[in-house]
């Protein structure tokens, strides 16, 4: 289910597609499961509240501003963004690649998802990952590199939910083989956008398998997607076949 949270303040700014004037949210200070936000019992990031002080006793009314607990996922998360206008000049694959923010709460996630122009909005060529801290989105990547990734076509209509959805899977721990997974990444193309699962250990094929059944029953994908061995995609190219299949 798509969860709608309020639209707080944050600080990052991704080419054209992030509000730069914004604020840092407030770091956590309480955990709770994440699911609650998933579930529907949290809306997204609270708003301060003003109370307004005042009486025979004070001079002058007074404002006191209280701030809520922020709620802390299980881990941190890093959004990236692959700017397509500075591909082409790229001395190595990735040099364009830009860390864009790093949040760790239900909050977090809110203010820069909440600031970033919906999928539909973004041009063709750009790409946009969020992957657990420390972890970067590309095959030289320690953890990646022996890895691989389940891959979805799908249409404008259907993106910006299946995004969405996606990413609230992951924050939320949703994945019963969630450490095997380090990201998603969403790819804007004129032939077809496309979102991607990256995981560490393609060789673990139950492990995969249990990912790719798992993400289409999330999504109510219905059909058939493929998982690609990041090895055989530097070798092969486009001409990698999938090893499995679900």
């Amino acid at each position: 289910m798509v969860v709608e949270g309020s639209s707080v303040s944050t600080t990052i700014m991704a080419e054209e597609n992030l509000d730069p004037n914004t604020t840092n949210p407030t770091r956590k200070e309480k955990h709770v499961p994440a699911i609650r936000a998933i579930s529907g019992d949290e809306e997204g990031p609270p708003k301060e509240k003003n109370i307004i002080c005042g009486g025979t006793d004070y001079a002058s009314k007074k404002s006191t501003t209280v701030i809520q607990h922020s709620h802390s996922f299980q881990r941190s998360w890093t959004f990236w963004f692959d700017n397509p206008s500075l591909k082409s000049y790229q001395a190595t694959w990735g040099s364009s690649l830009r860390s864009l923010y790093t949040f760790a709460t239900i909050e977090e996630f809110w203010s820069v998802y909440n600031n970033m122009h919906p999928p539909s909005k973004w041009v063709p060529g750009a790409d946009l990952y969020c992957f657990k801290d420390k972890i970067e989105p590309k095959w030289e990547d320690p953890i990646c590199a022996n890895g691989g990734k389940w891959t979805m076509m799908l249409p404008k209509a259907k993106l910006e939910s299946s995004w969405l959805n996606t990413l609230l899977a992951l924050v939320g721990e949703q994945f019963e083989q969630g450490d095997e997974i380090c990201g998603a990444v969403l790819n804007f193309r004129t032939r077809g956008d496309k979102i991607s699962l990256w995981t560490k250990n393609a060789a673990n094929e139950e492990a995969q398998l249990s990912i790719g059944k798992q993400w289409k029953e999330l999504l109510g994908y219905n059909e058939t997607i493929g998982f690609i061995f990041h090895e055989d995609a530097k070798t092969l190219d486009r001409n990698a076949k999938p090893r499995y299949i679900v």
